[in-house]
Parts: structure tokens; C-alpha cells; sequence
């Protein structure tokens, strides 16, 4: 049976407390006071129903509500439906042209991870977003258990959402340093250095010209089936110094001297992918 969503008011004036409270939550500091996520769009919506999950609000506008009775029919009476003009989401909400939904969840709705992963990933410092939520997705295409960062890009800001397709929300991450880029790095190297202690290679990624106390080999030379946490570097400086002290392998991409390094988003696909190839590998033989 359809919910009838025609007896909810509309709220029309941008100075309703809905633009301010939707505006806060596009910023890190709102998220974090309030533990709730703002996802903007049709389709991070359709993500999160798809895996069973319901939010605690939506936010629509009436031509969006009367296009989507089938979506809206996956939710249960209890949901908190909020309708607006197409204005005051626009003014709501980080999206140019919102498409005319955003929905709330708990960062309780978030992934948890599991005791003891075989397969991590931490980025030290990542600062775009585009590249951030890229490297999310690549990640959970290659079925990373955990990620790790290293302060840099809020994964819950939209672009980063945007960009990982859903994948953040389908990821258990745990982000370091919320005072300042020191605390982040050294929080992450005391990780990185009791994972090592505890069996794990840690595997950094390297420039071909990089130099290091150990020798770099290409990403196929490593046995990507021992525990691992692979560590992927800043845009511009690579990996900190402290990050790289943990680190007990290094590896690289192979390529044409004529390009200096490669996009670490770009990058990541190789790296990430190679364990899956070594066990499709072994499987066949």
C-alpha cells in the first residue's frame, strides 16, 4: 500500500529553520555535533534502501515525492517526511541543482569494522575529495575491510560522497587527527607501527625515483595474501616522513619517465586490485 504523503505541509520560505539546520550539516563540525550524515540526491537514497537501511528523515520537494512512489514504498510510516520547494532545498543543501531529495542518517548507520582485518587501507592526508571518494570505491571494489585517514578530505562531505558512488557508506573507516595535521600523523604511525609489531606488512606507495631505507619493487613482486595495510600518500608531498618510518615494504608503478608520478586515485587501482588478482591467480592453478 503507497504512503500518502499529501497531508504534509509545504514549506516554501527560505527562512524556515530547515535551511539552517540542512546548511549545518553540510559542514564538518554540524556533522559531527549532531552524529548525522546528510546525503544529497536520488541516488545515495536509493543506496542506502538498498542495503536495508532507513533514514531518519527525507526531504523532498513535491514533484520529486509524486515521481518516486516506488522508492518511497520501501520506507516504514515512521520516517519523517519534510516537503519543500524546489528553492528551499536549493538553498538547503551543497548541490548547484539539487535533483530534489536529501535524506538524514545516523553516523550510527555507518559500517563497523570487524576484530581483526586482513586487508586495510590508509591514506595519509588525502585533501581532495574527488580523489577521495574515487579511491573509496576503488577500495571497496578490491574489498578493503578497513580504512584508515590520515586527517585530509571529510569522507561525509558531499563531494566525496559524490564521488565514492555510495562506497562510504559501505566502508568502515576510522579518521585521525580532528585537532590538527600532527596529531593525525602521529595517531596514524603508532597504528601503522602496532600493525607491524602485530605481523602485517605495511606497504608503502613510491615514485619511481623515490629513495628509501628499503629497496622498492614493482606492485606484482609482493605477496599481497599476508595481512596488509597499504599505505597511499599525500597529492602533492607523498607520504610524510613518520609514515614512511613505518612503513616495512615499498612499491611502485612502473611507467614512462615522461609523466613525474601518477594521480593517487588513478593509482590506487593497481595497488588495491592486485591482491584480487593473486587470488584469482591461485585459485586457477
Amino acid at each position: 500500500m503507497e504512503i500518502d504523503f499529501s497531508h504534509i505541509p509545504l514549506i516554501s520560505s527560505r527562512r524556515n529553520s530547515i535551511v539552517r539546520r540542512l546548511k549545518k550539516l553540510c559542514t564538518t563540525k554540524g556533522r559531527n555535533e549532531s552524529a548525522i550524515i546528510l546525503l544529497e540526491g536520488t541516488h545515495l537514497l536509493q543506496e542506502i534502501l538498498n542495503k536495508g537501511r532507513i533514514p531518519l528523515e527525507i526531504v523532498a520537494t513535491e514533484e520529486w515525492i509524486n515521481k518516486n512512489h516506488n522508492l518511497l514504498n520501501f520506507l516504514s510510516r515512521d520516517v519523517a517526511m519534510t516537503k519543500v520547494s524546489q528553492e528551499v532545498l536549493q538553498a538547503s543543501l551543497s548541490t548547484v541543482n539539487p535533483d530534489g531529495v536529501a535524506c538524514l542518517i545516523s553516523f550510527s548507520d555507518l559500517p563497523k569494522s570487524v576484530d581483526r582485518p586482513n586487508y586495510i587501507l590508509a591514506l595519509d592526508r588525502i585533501q581532495d575529495p574527488g580523489n577521495l571518494g574515487t579511491i573509496f570505491r576503488n577500495a571497496l571494489a578490491a574489498e578493503i575491510e578497513l580504512v584508515w585517514l590520515g586527517l585530509g578530505a571529510d569522507p561525509l562531505g558531499q563531494k566525496s560522497l559524490r564521488a565514492s558512488a555510495g562506497a562510504i557508506l559501505e566502508l568502515p573507516f576510522q579518521r585521525f587527527g580532528s585537532c590538527s595535521e600532527d596529531q593525525a600523523i602521529d595517531e596514524l604511525s603508532k597504528k601503522l607501527k602496532d600493525f607491524a609489531q602485530n605481523g602485517y606488512q605495511v606497504i608503502g606507495s613510491y615514485a619511481q625515483i623515490a629513495s628509501t631505507s628499503f629497496d622498492i619493487v614493482p606492485y606484482w613482486e609482493v605477496d599481497w595474501m599476508k595481512p596488509t595495510v597499504l599505505v597511499l600518500g599525500n597529492e602533492g608531498n607523498g607520504l610524510h616522513s613518520l609514515i614512511q618510518a613505518c612503513c616495512t615494504k615499498g612499491v611502485t608503478l612502473p611507467h614512462s619517465k615522461t609523466v613525474e608520478s601518477l594521480n593517487v586515485a588513478s593509482a590506487s587501482v593497481p595497488l588495491l586490485l592486485e591482491r584480487t588478482r593473486s587470488k584469482m591467480t591461485t585459485f586457477i592453478n
